[in-house]
């Protein structure tokens, strides 16, 4: 079978299109796809490029019975093709991840060794001060974070649709999947086709509430 490996909707079709699905068609989605998905959804950034997002996969329907057990019986767990438990290693500031960014970065020619040196002292440095986050938890869940946001928007471009999941019980999963004490489960995100109705546009607020100019507070303006 021939698989259009081109996004068939743009960016913000697909920005604009995605809805959390509650309920899943069986369609398989084409393993083709499905890796350029996952493959887009690490090019998200990440700190020092550390990449600390660690994703189990889950196909086999035990696999996904076992974690709807884990995830309040939510149906959408074993309906969606593909589950992804999207995880956060705290392990990716010690020196073995750090020499691992540094030799990634060589091999494609972004990293020198002057910036080798200064990666090799500044990381150790950010995670002992932590002047923007109060643990390593918070700092892995806001890279894994990102690149969950890019996982959606990238399979929605495909038409694959998403359900972003807090409804869990991490320790749970962390048993049931054999997760180490180190990497926490920041969310689950089953990947599809939705069942229709599609669930409706449930707004946004106005840009002037949530955006501010110059200080927390103040009201949007726009330079003209």
């Amino acid at each position: 079978m021939n698989i259009e490996m081109q996004p068939s909707i743009n960016v913000k079709t697909a920005i604009e299109s995605r809805r959390a699905a509650r309920s899943f068609r069986p369609d398989l989605i084409p393993p083709e796809i499905l890796k350029e998905i996952l493959r887009l959804g690490v090019r998200s950034p990440s700190g020092y490029n550390l990449q600390p997002w660690r994703f189990i996969i889950l196909q086999d329907q035990t696999s996904k019975e076992k974690l709807k057990a884990c995830a309040f019986d939510q149906r959408q767990v074993v309906e969606a093709p593909i589950v992804l438990i999207c995880c956060g290693d705290r392990r990716a500031s010690q020196p073995e991840n750090i020499e691992a960014v540094i030799e990634l970065g060589k091999a494609v020619g972004g990293v020198n060794d002057t910036l080798a040196d200064y990666i090799r002292g500044a990381i150790p440095q950010l995670f002992e001060s932590h002047p923007s986050f109060d643990s390593l938890e918070a700092w892995t869940n806001r890279q894994t974070m990102l690149a969950v946001a890019h996982l959606m928007i990238a399979a929605k471009s495909f038409g694959v649709d998403s359900c972003p999941m807090e409804g869990f019980v991490a320790s749970k999963v962390k048993e049931a999947f054999n997760i180490p004490e180190a990497v926490d489960v920041c969310c689950l995100l089953p990947l599809g086709y939705a069942q229709e109705p599609f669930k409706k546009y449930g707004g946004r607020f106005n840009l002037d509430r949530v955006y501010y100019s110059e200080s927390y507070g103040e009201s949007l303006r726009f330079k003209v």
